[in-house]
């Protein structure tokens, strides 16, 4: 509960420090009630992880049920910013990595939708590698 409350509290703190963005009365009041109402309802935040877990159990399957691809790992972070970690070993001294961030639209998805955004990455990356093995 502290951890969810202190990412948000750095979240509005970097929307506010942010020279780029133009922050709106709007988006602070929101997310000021947003803290608040983790603050008021701690029981949501429980249940809000472990509907998360449950979901990430669910698209980890799906994911590994049609990946074809075995040689890419994949490790699945949602602590702190949401992102998948990419990892295929071309040989035994060299790795090749890629974070996949996982925005609000993407954990708000359905597994489905959330599967497919994955192995698209997954393509993405492999390809990417294929290329570079080709010149």
């Amino acid at each position: 509960m502290k951890k969810e409350i202190n990412a948000k509290l750095v979240e509005l703190v970097e929307l506010l420090n942010d020279p780029d963005e133009v922050v709106l009365d709007k988006e602070v009041k929101e997310k000021l009630e947003n803290i608040i109402g983790l603050l008021d309802h701690p029981e949501d935040v429980v249940a809000a992880k472990k509907a998360l877990n449950e979901k990430m159990e669910t698209i980890k399957k799906m994911v590994n049920d049609t990946m074809i691809d075995l040689d890419v790992d994949v490790e699945y972070c949602m602590e702190g910013n949401p992102h998948i970690l990419l990892s295929y070993p071309e040989d035994q001294y060299t790795v090749r990595t890629r974070k996949v961030s996982l925005g609000h639209t993407a954990m708000q998805s359905t597994p489905e939708d959330f599967t497919k955004h994955v192995l698209l990455a997954i393509e993405e990356f492999k390809d990417e590698i294929d290329d570079v093995k080709m010149g």
